[in-house]
């Protein structure tokens, strides 16, 4: 399993928690003819990052649904309280979404609206280059961030079953050192390569009609390393991996049966408690703010939310338990029909 060339070989795919990320992931190589046009209609394709820095909260995406396609990207000023929210829509198929990563060039443009992840080789530096045009609602995002990836914590990769007829999940998720330079308006960010990360998720899913999960990550430097969390609560087949994991400077360690639990459900700023059931997770999260989207498309609808704000706890793994407070993260709701 490790460093394999391609998730699907042969049109056999490969399960589990994989060493690296295949060089080639396309669900739909699994498939020949009509399913795999069939099946393309179901695939769920995107590119997102988490920024993390001390005075901005940013998470910005590329992804394509193969019946809508869409970027979008926010930046919340923690000082001033002010969110800035930027998105744009497009047909399907009209986005750079190479099945490669590493190599690999994904774009969204139109209009005023043009966002690019340039990915090197996996110990190269990665470049994500904004250049969004002010709207009468927000200003106007520029500049370049750089990833570090020969000093990226170790990657999480991981293959699984979901529930639902050739119901499947890939997703690769890391976490890189980030510098450079990101003008929001008039105010000008510094990302410190020392300090600041970006987060990315990658998923490529054949997603079931009825979908849903909670999802939070959360990650910081310390003395020692990278320290940090992946974790969500959707449905899932008994015995197959999860995405959830603990970051620590010297792996990658599976997580599984995380209970997110809001302090009061009705309120949106409540706080939110967060925990594995063996206890190598257990964090608490003070919302900051949150961005919202909800489409009603016919048979197809989304209600999601993504907030921001700060984590607290512990996180144990194999070297040890590695305590926290304060550390910028997100938690997220999907409920939808797609």
């Amino acid at each position: 399993m490790s460093n394999p060339n391609s998730l699907v070989e042969g049109w056999a795919r490969r399960y589990g928690r994989l060493e690296a990320r295949p060089s080639v992931v396309n669900p739909l190589d699994e498939f020949t003819g009509f399913s795999r046009r069939l099946r393309g209609l179901r695939l769920k394709e995107w590119i997102g990052f988490t920024l993390l820095h001390p005075d901005w909260y940013s998470s910005l995406i590329i992804q394509d649904a193969h019946y809508l396609a869409s970027s979008e990207i926010y930046a919340y000023d923690r000082a001033a309280h002010v969110l800035h929210q930027h998105a744009v829509t497009m047909r399907s198929g009209s986005l750079s979404m190479p099945a490669a990563l590493f190599g690999s060039t994904y774009t969204a443009r139109r209009g005023g609206y043009s966002i690019a992840y340039e990915f090197a080789d996996t110990d190269g530096e990665h470049r994500l280059t904004f250049d969004v045009a002010a709207t009468p609602t927000a200003p106007a995002i520029a500049g370049e961030l750089r990833l570090d990836a020969a000093h990226a914590g170790p990657p999480l990769s991981v293959s699984s079953r979901l529930p639902g007829r050739r119901a499947r999940m890939y997703t690769h998720k890391a976490l890189f050192p980030v510098s450079g330079v990101l003008r929001v308006g008039d105010k000008k960010l510094l990302f410190d390569a020392e300090r600041d990360l970006a987060v990315l998720d990658e998923h490529r899913s054949l997603l079931p009609y009825r979908t849903n999960w909670l999802w939070g990550t959360f990650a910081l430097r310390t003395p020692a390393g990278l320290i940090g969390a992946n974790f969500v609560d959707r449905p899932e087949v008994p015995g197959e991996p999860e995405e959830s994991c603990v970051w620590t400077p010297q792996a990658c360690e599976p997580l599984a049966d995380i209970t997110f639990e809001p302090a009061d459900p009705a309120d949106p700023n409540a706080p939110w408690h967060m925990r594995s059931a063996d206890g190598r997770l257990d964090a608490a999260f003070t919302p900051e703010g949150r961005k919202q989207v909800k489409h009603q498309l016919g048979v197809f609808a989304i209600d999601y939310f993504q907030m921001f704000g700060r984590y607290t706890g512990t996180v144990r793994g194999a070297d040890g338990t590695h305590r926290f407070a304060d550390v910028h993260g997100v938690c997220e709701s999907m409920r939808a029909r797609l």
